[in-house]
């Protein structure tokens, strides 16, 4: 059956402002010349001139933080429990069938930058695209900052999702959900104002820290979540395998079927 997939992940790349000052990512390039000497210590007696065209290998020396990129996040992310009181699982813990599943897109966009989604906006959307949730579903929130990635506003960019939106999901068996922005929760110097303003602490975070009630993990930094239907694809996005960590990178890919 013909198939179309679509890829959901940014690059990680020099240069783009991804993530806030300091926490981007570093690459450095060395190419076929740059990296002969290293591979002259594997043979003694070798000379460059020996290699074809004199080249040896391309490879890249990164300096990443787990969160730069599209990466999924484990529970062990937001607090050091889980499921009221469970020790959070780290991403080499996270259950693989989460990670592939049908995918059930909200279109958020009209939502301005900063703005805490309710559950019950989170009902209506699904009322509007005529969706009722399953279990293990992959739900990805659409927000202004997809369109903003590359830009120097992307990190401030986009509404985040509150509390109870994110347990209404969760309870509801949601164990993966995604945004295009950079945090699952509204842009920090929004909710920073809003600290400022009341003093009221339980507004940090508080849909990364919904996880201390229902373990879950979500994909940051999605990317083309434009081009998804509201229903009628599946995603896959991986993990890579990191020891007691606590978010992995991933390619993320909607398959649409026909």
């Amino acid at each position: 059956m013909p198939r179309t997939i679509i890829d959901l992940s940014v690059f990680l790349e020099n240069d783009v402002l991804s993530d806030p000052p300091g926490h981007g990512p570093h690459i450095e390039y060395i190419d076929h010349k740059a990296s002969i000497p290293g591979l002259l210590g594997f043979f003694p007696g070798l000379q460059a001139a020996d290699l074809p065209d004199g080249e040896a290998w391309a490879i890249e020396r990164m300096t990443l933080i787990t969160h730069n990129g599209t990466h999924l996040d484990a529970p062990y992310h937001y607090a050091s429990t889980m499921d009221g009181g469970k020790r959070a699982i780290t991403i080499d813990e996270v259950p693989l069938d989460w990670c592939f599943q049908s995918g059930v897109k909200l279109d958020f966009r009209h939502f301005p930058d900063g703005y805490v989604v309710s559950a019950a906006e989170v009902e209506a959307e699904l009322q509007r695209i005529g969706h009722t949730l399953s279990p293990l579903e992959i739900v990805v929130v659409n927000t202004r900052a997809g369109m903003r990635f590359g830009h120097d506003d992307y990190v401030a960019s986009g509404c985040g999702m509150g509390r109870d939106a994110t347990l209404y999901l969760t309870e509801r068996g949601v164990r993966v959900t995604g945004t295009d922005a950079w945090s699952w929760d509204a842009p920090f110097v929004h909710t920073a104002a809003r600290y400022a303003e009341s003093g009221n602490a339980t507004l940090i975070w508080e849909g990364h820290k919904a996880g201390r009630d229902i373990g879950y993990c979500h994909i940051e930094k999605l990317h083309n979540l434009e081009q998804l239907p509201a229903t009628g694809f599946t995603i896959a996005c991986f993990p890579v395998k990191i020891r007691a960590a606590s978010a992995g990178w991933t390619r993320a890919v909607a398959i649409l079927d026909g």
